[in-house]
């Protein structure tokens, strides 16, 4: 890590319409860029990441923009750490919200086991909040460019909230007297019935 380059990206954005300048801010954020002073934005060099930042260019200059990247070196191993630091302390901020998302999944699973709520309907809410998980996850870890402590831990919430699942499913059949599926045909089964569906957030 203490050897990454850099890309600095200068973009610049009409007053109007404002719907470019939020364009932008939502592809850099998306990318898992920094913001840094006087609107440049910051992601370490990679040909991934050169690409999606051309592609941005390009797009802006179509529709009024300008802008360019440049390639920058840290000056020393200090700031080099300030500037890891600043990326895995974004990402720990979505690691958090995303553990607090599973905490709540499991709490809801917990409440309903209680009150023996072991219907077929609440076990496909509970499937699609599994699978909004875990597609949460799967972009979070995508702009994760320094995994930490905070990563391994939103997989193993992940986990937990898959295992809490695996124990309602098995109730939930028993309780009608069905055999219970395997788990990989569950998570296929429902899998496919995400399928066209528009990714949700909480």
């Amino acid at each position: 890590m203490t050897d990454t380059q850099w890309l600095v990206f200068f973009p610049q954005t009409p007053a109007t319409p404002s719907s470019l300048r939020v364009l932008v801010w939502r592809r850099l954020q998306q990318a898992g860029a920094i913001n840094l002073q006087a609107g440049a934005w910051m992601l370490p060099h990679a040909p991934a990441q050169e690409q999606l930042l051309q592609t941005l260019l390009t797009e802006l200059e179509q529709q009024g923009g300008s802008g360019f990247f440049l390639e920058a070196v840290a000056p020393s191993a200090r700031i080099q750490a300030d500037l890891i630091e600043r990326f895995q302390g974004e990402r720990n901020q979505e690691y958090q919200e995303f553990g607090e998302r599973c905490q709540q999944v499991l709490q809801e699973l917990e409440k309903e086991t209680r009150a023996h709520k072991f219907t077929f309907a609440e076990l496909e809410e509970n499937e699609h909040d599994l699978l909004k998980l875990t597609r949460w996850l799967r972009k979070i870890q995508q702009r994760d460019f320094f995994p930490g402590p905070a990563s391994r831990e939103a997989v193993a919430r992940l986990a937990h909230c898959r295992q809490a699942l695996e124990t309602f499913t098995t109730t939930v059949y028993e309780q009608e007297g069905l055999p219970t599926p395997r788990q990989e045909e569950a998570w296929q089964i429902g899998s496919e019935q995400e399928e066209g569906k528009e990714q949700e957030t909480w």
